[in-house]
């Protein structure tokens, strides 16, 4: 919603264009009159508030709330796996009733409230614990039955709230470029680069600031700050509505519903013989091309049965050609998840394993581990500037692409970063233990290794670059092949790969928790760190990434972009 003034003037710069009468088809301003490229402009931002809440979640459930080790990471995914679902319904809601801009409106009002309820969640928590201990004069008390609910609805209300902003704020930013417009159309891929770049920088402040507020001085005080933000930020949205892009919905019926009725058309006329379907679809004067080759028991919608009357009710070659458009990215979204299982780490396991280190700066500081992740923003500010501005246009120079490199070729590149980065996550974990074998450590599970936090750098900064081009990759590749009605829909297809990954992620580790802890043996993921075996897992990641890889570069090499997209 609400960036710096760097990155805003970044984006309206490459908005503007100097064709000031030049009206944009398609679009209208919030007044519904016709808009021109000289009045139009977007700004947003909402990656400070979100990542303030879950960096250090882990945290607070092992802390406050008292829950292993084990158990937090499965509740940290759970949750995050949900937020990152949650946009699918989010974005059906906009493409098919709400719009974008109401949809942002609405998920923001609900932000707030479950970041209130969070803040006097924590504040209640704390005020019981402190009560507790000094009544009792221990120092084991647990938070109440109805606190621990409280904690856990504030917590899902912000993933609905999540669920309706991420993906309508990303697609609402992507309406303000005219993709007919050679200059706006060039601007639109580097709008997903330093959008992206905008976002990574507030979440490095929110790893830096709100991590050492939470660990240091108040859990309220570390969650009230992204409640204050949240009502900033929505303020500048309101004041932003002039110079907002409204792109007109000239659909007669909700896009979903089109394209379904596509599925359930052609499976009524499944029975129906290849020869009499190419016939009548010769009488219709449809002439396929590349793509329609693909998934050709679909064009079964476009018949009538003998018979039949519901020619009025048939189904276009257009809305045909747009469920092929989905269906062929089913193969690029599942070869994607693995790189969301990677992507759920960092949040979680990498930070239990910086909780362990040597994390001193000087005489009296102490680095927050959930801190550490701020490595991974930084190497994307500063990769993106390098990309954009160098990569690209070397490539461009080469391949003749506006893009550089195709979308897929970025996201490929992408996940082959994370397997390096799990290497080199497991590698150090390895060398993390030997540490703790060494100097004795390994039934003293709360001393700290003789062994520096800045040891797990170069993980982050390898998923931080392998972010670059799959992340954004994935953005702009899902945003630009969905059909146009489903656009908010493309974003969210993008958010469930990270979603489904944390999923995925927390049923891998419960079922390793299980398994390995059989016949009195310590789990890879024992409370006791230096028992445990995270090298392992992240080997058995790598490996995974690795048959994943490969699973998708075969179905990138034959896919079929949309014949509008020039990547």
């Amino acid at each position: 919603m609400a960036g710096s003034p760097a990155t805003e003037a970044n984006i309206s710069d490459a908005i503007e264009t100097p064709l000031l009468d030049d009206v944009v088809d398609g679009n209208v301003d919030y007044k519904g009159r016709p808009v021109k490229r000289s009045k139009s402009g977007v700004e947003m931002a909402e990656r400070f508030v979100y990542y303030g809440i879950s960096v250090n979640l882990i945290s607070y459930l092992t802390g406050p709330l008292g829950q292993s080790t084990a158990t937090a990471a499965e509740n940290v995914n759970a949750w995050s796996g949900t937020a990152q679902m949650l946009p699918l319904l989010g974005a059906f809601v906009a493409d098919s009733f709400l719009g974008r801009y109401r949809t942002i409106l609405i998920s923001s009002l609900l932000y707030i409230l479950g970041l209130g309820f969070l803040t006097l969640s924590t504040v209640f928590t704390s005020v019981k614990l402190s009560e507790c201990q000094n009544a009792a004069k221990v120092t084991t008390c647990s938070p109440s039955e109805f606190q621990v609910i409280f904690f856990i609805f504030a917590l899902y209300l912000i993933a609905v709230a999540q669920g309706g902003h991420k993906p309508c704020v990303q697609a609402f930013g992507a309406d303000q470029f005219d993709g007919r417009d050679p200059k706006e159309s060039k601007a639109k891929s580097s709008f997903f680069n330093w959008l992206f770049s905008a976002s990574c920088g507030a979440i490095t402040v929110a790893l830096v600031i709100l991590t050492y507020i939470q660990d240091n001085l108040s859990w309220g005080l570390g969650f009230g700050i992204p409640c204050f933000i949240m009502c900033f930020a929505l303020l500048l949205f309101l004041l932003g509505t002039t110079t907002y892009r409204f792109q007109v919905n000239s659909a007669e019926m909700s896009p979903f519903v089109s394209i379904g009725r596509v599925f359930l058309k052609a499976a009524r006329n499944w029975i129906t013989t290849s020869s009499a379907s190419s016939m009548q679809e010769e009488s219709q004067g449809f002439l396929p091309y590349q793509g329609s080759q693909e998934f050709q028991f679909l064009n079964k919608a476009l018949l009538v049965p003998d018979g039949s009357e519901e020619e009025r009710n048939l189904c276009s070659i257009g809305e045909v050609e747009e469920a092929k458009a989905i269906l062929r990215l089913f193969p690029i979204w599942a070869t994607c998840l693995v790189y969301g299982i990677v992507y759920a780490q960092s949040s979680t396991l990498f930070t239990k394993q910086g909780v362990t280190m040597d994390r001193s700066i000087g005489p009296s500081f102490e680095v927050p581990a959930a801190s550490l992740e701020s490595f991974i923003s930084v190497s994307i500010v500063v990769f993106i500037a390098i990309y954009d501005r160098i990569l690209v246009p070397i490539a461009r120079s080469i391949t003749t692409r506006p893009s550089g490199i195709t979308l897929l070729q970025r996201i490929g590149t992408g996940i082959f970063l994370s397997f390096l980065s799990m290497v080199i996550a497991a590698l150090v974990e390895t060398k993390r233990l030997q540490t703790a074998q060494e100097y004795g450590l390994d039934d003293k599970p709360k001393a700290t290794i003789p062994m520096s936090v800045f040891w797990l750098t170069p993980q982050y900064l390898f998923l931080g670059v392998s972010e670059v081009f799959a992340i954004v990759g994935m953005q702009e590749f899902f945003y630009d092949q969905v059909p146009s009605g489903l656009k908010s829909t493309g974003f969210a297809l993008y958010l469930s790969i990270l979603g489904i990954g944390s999923f995925l992620s927390s049923i891998l580790i419960s079922v390793l928790q299980k398994a390995t802890s059989r016949h009195g043996h310590e789990s890879w993921f024992s409370d006791n760190l230096n028992k445990a075996h995270l090298d392992y897992f992240y080997f058995l990641l790598a490996g995974l990434s690795a048959i994943a890889l490969a699973a998708f570069a075969y179905f990138a090499k034959s896919y079929v972009y949309n014949q509008a997209s020039n990547t």
